[in-house]
């Protein structure tokens, strides 16, 4: 489709706001409801649903109704939001010759005027430090989304610009997580230290759970999160910090973390980067996390109830004489 054509806001946020479910069920899809989210597979790939926003799990990418309709629909912006506004139809995934799909612009989520929600879903739910929560709030490398009040977890480039942003549903059945559309994903969440070593993560829960569980002279190193299993954000710090001479992987603990940790230590090690695996006792380093939370309160109350219950001493009785 050639030339330019103007949409207008109102056109946007509805083609946006379209319901995924409906729009699949619509071309004959089958959905299956999973909790508060709906599932839909793309070949073998699960893709959960919420309303009109969309997570590939296999790919670990997501967005909105526009975004689905141009991944899965194969079709440009300008088709996308056509087709969402009923100008023309579509098929699925159609093996048509496909023109040059036109480039979005990154766009942060709007930021809410308190992090309350946000600040409160990661210190209690899942555990992370709060002087590292501190940290990384002050330097608005986190906040908290108006909209959906979705924790957002920014990357920057060297010059202080926001070019990726990965967010994080803070409800209490939530499981959303994606990235906002047109992001750069070398420049995911991520910070720099001095000590000339790279932490590498799938999340950035992860990542900020092993800063929780490993807080001495943690602002030395350097941490990024792959919002996926791609290398590109560490490739980009490699060449953004020449010290950067070690990279520790530390990807989740199940097939695709295990297979992506050794295909991205020999690419690093071919580029002569030092590298080494560690690997979480559970799942991920949040699981590890709370587990060690559990168990400390676990000992915690124990200890207590071993101080409440010990009984006191008896007097000390005379000897009887003889």
């Amino acid at each position: 489709m050639a030339g330019f054509v103007h949409f207008t806001d109102e056109q946007k946020d509805r083609a946006r706001q379209t319901d995924i479910v409906a729009l699949l069920e619509r071309q004959g899809e089958k959905v299956r409801r999973a909790g508060s989210e709906y599932e839909w597979l793309d070949g073998s790939a699960k893709v959960s649903i919420r309303g009109n926003l969309w997570f590939h799990q296999y790919d670990r990418e997501g967005g909105n109704a526009i975004d689905f309709v141009k991944r899965f629909f194969d079709k440009s912006y300008t088709e996308a939001m056509q087709f969402l506004l009923n100008e023309e139809g579509g098929k699925l995934k159609t093996s048509s010759p496909v023109e040059k799909k036109e480039e979005g612009i990154f766009e942060m989520p709007k930021r809410n005027e308190t992090s309350t929600r946000a600040y409160a879903y990661l210190s209690k739910s899942r555990c992370i430090d709060k002087d590292v929560l501190g940290e990384f709030f002050r330097k608005k490398l986190i906040y908290e989304s108006e909209k959906y009040h979705n924790a957002v977890f920014v990357g920057y480039n060297r010059n202080a610009q926001p070019l990726h942003a990965h967010m994080r549903g803070t409800g209490t059945k939530s499981t959303f997580k994606g990235n906002a559309p047109y992001g750069m994903p070398e420049y995911s969440f991520h910070w720099y230290g001095s000590s000339g070593r790279l932490f590498l993560f799938e999340a950035p829960i992860d990542m900020l759970s092993f800063i929780s569980m490993n807080k001495e002279g943690w602002k030395q190193h350097s941490y990024a999160a792959c919002c996926g299993v791609s290398d590109r954000v560490a490739m980009q710090m490699l060449k953004d910090d020449p010290n950067i001479n070690r990279v520790s992987l530390c990807l989740d603990n199940d097939e695709e973390g295990r297979r992506s940790s050794k295909r991205i230590k020999e690419n690093l090690t071919g580029k002569g980067i030092q590298v080494d695996i560690l690997v979480p006792k559970l799942k991920d380093w949040n699981e590890d996390l709370l587990l060690m939370q559990r168990i400390s309160r676990k000992e915690s109350e124990t200890a207590q109830a071993g101080e409440e219950t010990e009984e006191e001493p008896e007097e000390e009785q005379c000897p009887v004489l003889a």
